[in-house]
């Protein structure tokens, strides 16, 4: 079965964005290692979930990056690989390669990982990855953790009632200054 795997960043105290969404926080000092770690994330998935605010920025970033800058390691792949936008609020999508799901998240999350192919990677918004994590339905979490603290912001880690443990998988500082953190959902 297919894996959900989350790929976020966020400051070394946990907001993955400003009050407002901004995310002028995140630092890029790109590394041949991290470039390549984000790679591998994207070759091992043939989906990419987004909630829709995310989706409103990030879609048309990728794509345009594509064209402008053809040699950039992974913007081709961002543009190509399906994506599924959660929203409640669209009725259609205007995006290229993208459908909608309106329905359960649950439900539509089972239907996903049933289905033949890769595993599915998750991008954000924060509110779409809070509900993910409520519901238990994150197999993975690899969270870049940026050198930089913000005063305020949103996090992910928000929305659920109990105590959550995991196993950690990996810890590796990259060149750049950033660390992923690597976890799995400790199933008690």
């Amino acid at each position: 079965m297919r894996k959900i795997k989350l790929q976020m960043q966020m400051t070394i105290n946990g907001y993955v964005a400003q009050p407002n969404g901004k995310n002028d926080w995140m630092t890029w000092n790109p590394d041949d290692e991290l470039t390549a770690f984000i790679a591998s994330m994207l070759d091992t998935s043939d989906t990419l979930l987004l909630g829709r605010k995310t989706a409103e920025g990030i879609i048309k970033f990728w794509e345009t990056t594509a064209i402008e800058n053809p040699t950039h390691p992974f913007a081709k792949k961002i543009a190509a690989i399906p994506k599924v936008v959660f929203t409640k609020t669209l009725d259609k999508s205007s995006w290229n390669n993208t459908r909608l799901a309106k329905g359960n998240l649950a439900d539509e999350i089972a239907r996903l990982k049933e289905q033949n192919g890769k595993d599915i990677l998750v991008y954000g918004g924060a509110g779409f990855v809070s509900a993910l994590i409520k519901e238990g339905l994150i197999d993975e979490y690899h969270l870049i953790v940026n050198p930089t603290a913000i005063s305020d912001g949103m996090t992910i880690f928000n929305s659920f009632e109990s105590v959550l443990k995991f196993t950690p998988t990996q810890a590796k500082l990259y060149p750049g200054g950033k660390i992923v953190l690597s976890y799995k959902p400790k199933n008690d």
